[in-house]
């Protein structure tokens, strides 16, 4: 399938992907110059559903979520959000048509204060009155965000970061959020935030793609897996059936 143009989303019917996906992945390719990254990856997301994506270094799940998010290019494939095609649609249009990205190291900008991290994030959104409601919905997810609003984002302690990252992807109520390793390097209680931050997501009907290193806790909070292997999918399943001996096999015993 050709992909649409920079700027605009395909003009497919809403909802006509496949039965019940919100997110649908076919043959997709992505090369870094003449290394091959990703190799014909097929997957799906049911809508209101969480799917875990898993695999080790280099299985190419960072590379998934750049490439559904219109990071970086595709050269084969399709990707389709609710049936509309974001295969070449630049990020911005990607964010605008419902998916927004949190990419791996936080998805802030460091050197604006909290409030102005929310505001850049609200302007995807209408009026005045509905950016401000987007504001106001990520302070109440994250109340710690209200209380540090003055502050540079850098200042912030990790966790702090990562629930402004999770706050600004959340504050416009998108369709579905690729949240690429949010807990890396974080403690224990804080990684339990991010989970709680999530949850909350799940809460309200948005559809997540959880790409996350921490592999029971990602299975435990997840409907669905994938498992990729060398930027292919080596296992897909509920996620409930995904048991020791295929986390040994694909992912050498990971936590």
């Amino acid at each position: 399938m050709s992909g649409s143009s920079p700027d605009e989303v395909g003009q497919g019917d809403a909802g006509q992907g496949a039965a019940g996906a919100a997110l649908e992945v076919k043959d997709l390719h992505v090369s870094y110059g003449s290394a091959k990254a990703l190799f014909g990856l097929d997957l799906s997301v049911r809508a209101g559903s969480v799917l875990a994506v898993l695999g080790p270094n280099g299985a190419g799940k960072s590379t998934f979520g750049r490439a559904v998010a219109g990071l970086i290019p595709a050269q084969e494939g399709v990707v389709e959000l609710d049936g509309r095609s974001l295969r070449g649609v630049a990020p911005h249009a990607v964010r605008r048509a419902g998916l927004a990205y949190i990419p791996e190291g936080r998805g802030i900008f460091p050197g604006l204060s909290v409030i102005d991290n929310l505001r850049m994030a609200a302007r995807v959104v209408g009026d005045r009155s509905e950016r401000r409601a987007a504001i106001d919905r990520a302070v109440a997810l994250f109340p710690i965000l209200g209380s540090r609003q003055k502050q540079l984002a850098s200042s912030l302690s990790g966790g702090e970061q990562q629930m402004l990252a999770l706050g600004r992807a959340l504050s416009t109520r998108p369709r579905l959020v690729v949240a690429d390793e949010m807990s890396l390097g974080l403690a224990p209680l804080l990684v339990n935030d991010v989970f709680a931050g999530l949850a909350a997501a799940r809460s309200m009907g948005i559809t997540i793609v959880l790409i996350e290193q921490f592999v029971h806790r990602a299975l435990t909070f997840a409907d669905d897996c994938t498992i990729l292997s060398r930027g292919r999918v080596g296992w897909a399943g509920p996620a409930g059936e995904a048991g020791p001996e295929v986390i040994e096999h694909y992912l050498g015993g990971s936590e």
